[in-house]
Formats: structure tokens, sequence, C-alpha cells
């Protein structure tokens, strides 16, 4: 059965769907002011592949992930640009479906935009005033407030005492508490605004996600997730604001995957420190890109270099070699083979993909070594499910450059070599053959002829 790290309970748990065969799942999608960056592709390939997983699985997933089209960031960066926000979110909406669809993730099932729902917003909000959770201060700005919601810190493990004592936050004479948080933020000068009861102005952040899973998902849904740095303040707060407001549970099984780390810090554009995804896929192919991803734990940090981009180019390439040249079968997972029991047996302990990955390479052992049609077919059906190997091998291999020379290239100098040998010139042969070999290049000589494969 499948098993979960739910980061509320801080234990995997096996998953029950509230409704039987069915699950609906919500995660945070991006702020559409710039271009997405490699810590957004991995929030996006990793649930990606928890959502193929569900799929594979025989569940029937509701799956949705936002998008924030306005927030203080998209508002700077459109006057600075001298352009609308509607002009400046539609373009980097469309460039994040690009960089999406290049790394092979499935568009979700929907994708809400904060400003489609402003009324559901100033619903919920008005919900919770009614219910003494919120109030509206005299700045026309309107608040959380944290103390009336007792269980505040449960997501993060911290007391609200401790939160107070620990975290910065802004000073704010409107405010009852330092921690309390805006829900709505009064309209300024210049700024898009919408009519509320507590006059115009736009929505806080956080009230955005409650307000659109309560719409597409209902009160309580089964999987929330995002980035780890989402936890606090962001998901707490969804936890307060949803459950203040609607008296049930939220959600019952919280994700959070890793950060993508460069020289031990976290990759960020406040720390200046990041790499869009159009920048790394300059230089790599975007299989290597999602390989590199999912090769680590969804949990785990995930440290980017160009090294670690090599090494996953390599094993990719590894793989597709194992591919190359044969007429594959169309395969029909038996679940209860051995190879697809293990590896099923991975993905269901908490989506563990290193795991999965040791039975890809494992079976790629077996067919190199066995020639084996069957264990090559099962390596690219099983790997399909991480949405891999699924390219014509040569594709892959002759189209990325830094895979090795060029097949055609590989060919003349086996041709060449055939003829320094059949001119006893064994010197010239052992010395192309060792050539080929340093770039990765195995040749096999049979009473057919030479064949090659990389390595």
């Amino acid at each position: 059965m499948l098993k979960i790290y739910n980061t509320l309970a801080r234990a995997k748990q096996t998953f029950y769907p509230i409704v039987a065969g069915k699950v609906s799942m919500y995660v945070c999608g991006m702020t559409v002011y710039d271009y997405c960056h490699l810590g957004h592709a991995r929030v996006m390939v990793v649930f990606d592949m928890v959502n193929r997983w569900l799929r594979s699985s025989g569940y029937d997933v509701t799956y949705v992930r936002n998008i924030t089209d306005i927030d203080d960031k998209i508002i700077a960066r459109a006057n600075e640009n001298g352009e609308t926000i509607t002009a400046l979110t539609s373009r980097f909406i469309d460039a994040m479906n690009e960089d999406a669809a290049r790394l092979g993730v499935w568009r979700p099932d929907l994708e809400p935009r904060a400003t489609d729902y402003i009324h559901e917003m100033i619903a919920m909000i008005s919900t919770l005033i009614e219910k003494q959770h919120a109030y509206a201060a005299d700045n026309g700005d309107v608040y959380y407030a944290v103390s009336s919601f007792a269980n505040y810190g449960k997501l993060s493990g911290k007391s609200l005492e401790d939160l107070r004592a620990g975290e910065r936050v802004e000073v704010d004479a409107h405010k009852r508490d330092p921690m309390d948080f805006v829900l709505w933020k009064a309209a300024k000068p210049g700024e898009p605004s919408w009519d509320s009861p507590w006059g115009p102005g736009r929505p806080g952040w956080h009230i955005e996600c409650s307000a659109m899973g309560a719409r597409h998902l209902g009160q309580h849904f089964d999987i929330h997730g995002g980035g780890q740095d989402l936890q606090f303040p962001h998901h707490e707060n969804e936890i307060a604001q949803s459950e203040g407001a609607h008296g049930c549970t939220f959600v019952n099984y919280w994700m959070h995957n890793g950060f993508i780390r460069v020289d031990d810090e976290k990759m960020s554009k406040s720390l200046g420190n990041f790499f869009t995804i159009r920048e790394v896929l300059e230089k790599y192919d975007a299989e290597v890109v999602r390989f590199f991803i999912l090769r680590a734990h969804y949990r785990s940090p995930l440290n980017y270099s160009d090294h670690h981009l090599d090494d996953a180019k390599q094993a990719l390439t590894r793989l597709y070699n194992t591919l190359r040249g044969l007429e594959l079968p169309q395969v029909d997972i038996d679940w209860q083979q051995p190879d697809a029991q293990r590896f099923k047996q991975a993905l269901d302990d908490d989506f563990n993909t290193p795991e999965a990955f040791a039975v890809l390479f494992e079976l790629a052992n077996e067919a190199n070594r066995t020639a084996s049609v069957v264990q090559a077919g099962l390596l690219k059906a099983l790997a399909g499910q991480l949405g891999l190997l699924q390219r014509a091998p040569d594709e892959f291999l002759q189209g990325d450059a830094a895979a090795g020379m060029a097949a055609e290239e590989i060919e003349r100098l086996i041709e060449e070599r055939l003829l320094a040998r059949k001119g006893k010139n064994f010197a010239e042969a052992d010395r192309i053959r060792d050539a080929l070999s340093a770039q990765g290049i195995v040749l096999e000589d049979t009473a057919q002829g030479t064949s090659w494969r990389r390595v």
C-alpha cells in the first residue's frame, strides 16, 4: 500500500483517500513575474511524478496547481517594465507552460488564477470575521487573529509563543498581535483593486490557496503539496484560514519537496543564486534535467552543479544505450513480476525514486548482459512511469551533442579500423579502438561484423 511522509504527522502514513478510488491534490504553483528557476522545476517535476504514480496506481486524480497572478512583486515588475499586469503575467504563464512541457510535465487538471477567485476570497474573509478569527483594522486592511486558532503552529511544530519569539515580523500598529497576517490589503494609489465590504483593495497571498482549494476540491481534501519553504508561514496560515472558516480538517496529507541548493544555500531569486530553467536547458537536454531532479528523493536537498548534471547525463545515456538498436515489444507491466514489484514497492514507499532507479539500472545491466528485449522492454515501460526513456534512443543519443560523437563518425572510424585490420596494421586498429573507448564507445567484434554501443 502507498505510504506518504506527512509533514503534519512527521511520519510516513498509509494513504487512505477520503473517497475510495479518488485523490484530490492541490499544489502551490508559481508567482508569475519572471521566468521559472530550477527550484520551480523541482516542484513541477516532483508533483508530476506523484500525479503519474497515483494515476498508475488506479486512482482517479484531480490535480490542481494554482497561479498567483497578483502580488507586490508582480505590480512592481509591471511598473518597472511599463506594461500592464495582465500583459506581464500572461507572458510568464506562457513561458512557465513552455518550460514545464519541455521537462515532460503533464498539465494539471485545473490551473486557477488568483484574480479569477476574488469573490470566493472575499466570502471566506467575511466568514472568518463572523467567526471572530479575523478583524478589519482602521486602515482598511483585514487581518487573521492567530491567537483565535488554538492549533496555530501544528504544521511547523512550533507554539505561538515560540513563533513570536523566533520570527522577525514587521511592526504594524494596526495589528492586535505581531503574528497576525493580512487577508485583505487596502488599495494604494496606482495599484489594481477590487471592491469589498472593507473598501477597495486586493487579497493577501495566503487566502488565495484556501479559497481556490475549497472551490475546486472541497473544504476537506487529500493531499496538499509545495516546496519546503512554504511550510511556514504560507501553509500554516492556509490551515488556520481554512479550518477557522469551515470548522473541519483542511488536508489529510501534507507533502513538501526539499530545496535545490547552490554552494550550501537554497536557490532563490532573493539570494540571486538562481538559474532559470531556460538557462539550464541551453546546456542540458530537458530529459537529463528531469532525470537529475527525480534521481534524488523528493524530500532531500538537491545540490545543483554542472558536475551533477553531467553525471545525470552519463547515467541517462547508459539507460538509452541499453535500448539502442532493439525492436522492443509493447509491454503491459505485470506488477507481480519481481523487478516490477520492487519498482512498485519503491514508489509506494513515499515515492522513493532512488530505489526505483536502482531497479532500472539493474534491469539495464541484465539486458546488456543477455541482450534480452524482454528486459529492455520492461526497463522502458517502468521508466515511463517516471516520464523517462520514451524517446527513440538515437534521438536522445545523437540529439545531445554532449552525449558523445555522432553515429556517422563512429561508423567511419569502424570502417577505417576494418581496413587497418585487413591490411594487418594492427597497431592502427588498436589505436582506433582505444580512441573510441576513450569516448565511451565499446566495439564488439563478431562473425557477423563489428557492432558498437555507448557506455
